[in-house]
């Protein structure tokens, strides 16, 4: 991903603007990787160790079954490097890994880097099997976040 990416949120019915991101799990994710064999649920975060970010990050891994039942991958990502969210998901046994977007280009590719606090907004992007945008929430406060329920809902209704 080049940082001249267009900063705008990419809309329903768009290909998701692919990238590749370091992650917890020790290793290099890929989006378009999961074209053709799961749904992905990218939830930006703005920052680990923050209360609501924390709580949002611990349902994901409290009903990390109910999404990989459904074959969703769930990726959150945030701004943070990868040594602190490694710490992050120790601190909390999370089970879902966590992604890295220290460069803050997959946050500008989809239009919801923050430009004055420099972090993304809390926002989610349900991509198909075919690699195209189903669903999308940006939260217009930091401090909410979708419930699982509604994000598993959202799912179901774009399979």
């Amino acid at each position: 991903m080049t940082t001249s990416a267009v900063e705008r949120e990419p809309a329903v019915g768009d290909v998701a603007p692919d990238f590749t991101a370091d992650s917890t799990a020790g290793h290099p994710v890929t989006l378009s990787s999961f074209r053709g064999t799961k749904q992905v649920l990218l939830a930006f975060f703005p920052l680990a160790f923050t209360s609501t970010c924390t709580a949002e990050l611990c349902d994901f891994s409290t009903d990390f079954d109910q999404f990989a039942s459904r074959d969703v991958a769930v990726l959150p990502i945030s701004v943070d490097a990868v040594p602190s969210l490694k710490e992050f998901k120790a601190k909390h046994q999370m089970r879902v890994d966590l992604l890295s977007d220290f460069k803050r280009d997959i946050s500008r590719a989809y239009g919801v880097l923050d430009p004055d606090r420099f972090y993304s907004k809390r926002a989610y992007f349900l991509v198909n099997r075919d690699g195209r945008i189903a669903w999308k929430h940006i939260e217009p406060v930091a401090g909410q976040k979708r419930s699982n329920a509604e994000l598993l809902e959202q799912i179901q209704s774009h399979r």
